[in-house]
């Protein structure tokens, strides 16, 4: 088939490359999100995505809308079969969805009907899911909602965070990107409805949603810490200041501190939670760079009683 790919940051470039390096199929174009600002100087850089379809001679298309009708246009003029999706990062209108002849296929990093929406991973991980996936689904005009195609299943480790899991979720359902198109290019396979049950939402994880609360239970805590690593970061205030919280490691023969107090010794820092105490293992102070959390405690000096929170 004739494929125009669509997305953006580095998670989508393992599908694109499984594409390119397949030989069945023709990656005609690369539909990515404009070039944005980045870095201390925020000069416009262009998105992951971008980058390696340049590297292998593939036109780039950046829309600042996919309704603008010069997109559209150049999409007609190419003609593709299929339109594959990999974390594109914008709604498509009807009139885009129209275009190929057998529609634009979705990979999420879920077994949908499970964690439709923005975060997926970070849900999955912040629920206590033991089990997760990828999906390929046809795209319709509802959120992450149309028949699916295939799945592949990925435990989910008792330490992952969210990029750790992302990134084995990007290998493993790029290979399945691949296997749907070749399937429904020879018509073995079918778009098989969602089932009306267990439908659960993943919708975009702010800054604000990543505040540790230290009254909920230590599972709670670590849940929250893995699931917003390495985005947005997990925080709590010390001294009126904002602390990224990086690592932390539920200790349960620790239930002697209250919910926020820190107890600092020479190679460890607890505090306590709503459950039983955890350890923090990495912390990032505001303006500094990551560093042991250890480490930390012995610049700042805590003293008896202190408190995390916000």
């Amino acid at each position: 088939m004739k494929l125009v790919f669509a997305g953006t940051p580095e998670v989508a470039v393992p599908a694109l490359d499984a594409l390119i390096a397949s030989g069945r199929h023709e990656v005609a174009a690369v539909v990515t999100r404009p070039d944005a600002p980045a870095g201390r100087g925020r000069r416009l850089v262009a998105s992951p995505v971008a980058e390696r379809a340049e590297e292998a001679g593939i036109e780039v298309l950046k829309p600042r809308r996919p309704r603008d009708e010069d997109f559209l246009a150049r999409l007609r003029e190419i003609e593709p079969d299929c339109c594959p999706v990999v974390a594109y990062g914008a709604l498509l209108p009807k009139v885009a969805l129209d275009v190929p002849a057998r529609g634009w296929v979705n990979l999420h990093f879920s077994l949908l009907p499970a964690w439709r929406g923005a975060a997926p991973v970070q849900h999955a991980i912040m629920a206590g899911d033991q089990i997760t996936g990828a999906s390929t689904f046809l795209i319709e005009e509802g959120l992450d909602s149309g028949p699916v195609y295939g799945t592949v299943t990925e435990e989910v480790r008792a330490t992952d965070t969210s990029g750790d899991l992302l990134t084995r979720l990007a290998f493993a359902g790029a290979g399945l990107l691949e296997a749907t198109m070749d399937g429904i290019e020879d018509g073995s396979l079918l778009a098989v409805p969602q089932p009306v049950d267990g439908i659960s939402l993943a919708p975009k994880i702010t800054v604000e949603d990543a505040a540790v609360d230290w009254a909920a239970p230590a599972l709670r805590v670590d849940r929250v810490v893995r699931g917003c690593t390495p985005a947005p970061g997990a925080w709590t205030v010390f001294r009126g200041e904002r602390l990224k919280l990086i690592a932390v490691a539920p200790v349960t023969d620790r239930t002697d501190l209250a919910a926020g107090v820190l107890d600092a010794g020479k190679n460890n820092v607890y505090v306590g939670t709503g459950s039983h105490a955890v350890e923090l293992l990495w912390v990032q102070p505001q303006g500094k760079k990551p560093m042991k959390a250890a480490d930390w405690a012995r610049g700042v000096r805590i003293g008896s009683g202190e408190t995390l929170g916000v």
